[in-house]
């Protein structure tokens, strides 16, 4: 019997992240130098669980300063929306189904906006894990300010307005 996503959770000890769904960091490379970024030192390498559910639909848009390798696990697709610098975008979806072009990996640039959403299915939940290189720290984060940036990038304001929060 698959997992439900209230049992995963709890399993993980998740909590609530402030861009949507639920997180926990699972590693940070004390072992490694810290690395000087232009936010102060960092870890060389963070990792997070991190579960989208049906109460929790949405990774709210963001962006972050170090790079982020998305490596899909379990569940229902994960869909994300990416707002590169040249203003294009790009949506990817990481799941299971390679053959319908689904992903099990994504790289994202450090400041590409990105947003992710649950994609229906029979689990009512994607989990996933992040490696953070510099590693996270919630100074590198910005949530996006819905007015703002749709108004940079009008051609996907629509998308933005939906995947903000007010």
């Amino acid at each position: 019997m698959a997992a439900t996503a209230e049992e995963i959770i709890h399993a993980l000890s998740l909590e609530p992240h402030v861009e949507g769904g639920y997180y926990r960091r699972t590693y940070q490379a004390d072992a490694q130098p810290r690395v000087l970024t232009p936010g102060g030192e960092r870890h060389a390498m963070t990792s997070i669980h991190y579960l989208l559910t049906a109460a929790a639909p949405v990774g709210h848009f963001h962006r972050n300063r170090s790079d982020i390798v998305h490596y899909f696990h379990m569940g229902d697709p994960v869909r994300y929306h990416l707002i590169h610098r040249d203003g294009r975008l790009e949506q990817v979806d990481l799941g299971h189904g390679l053959a319908a072009g689904q992903r099990l990996q994504l790289t994202v640039p450090g400041g590409v906006w990105k947003a992710s959403e649950l994609l229906a299915g029979e689990h009512g939940y994607g989990l996933i894990s992040e490696a953070v290189t510099p590693g996270f720290d919630f100074a590198d984060m910005a949530l996006a300010e819905r007015d703002t940036l749709a108004a940079a990038h009008p051609a996907h304001a629509a998308l933005i307005r939906r995947l903000t929060r007010g």
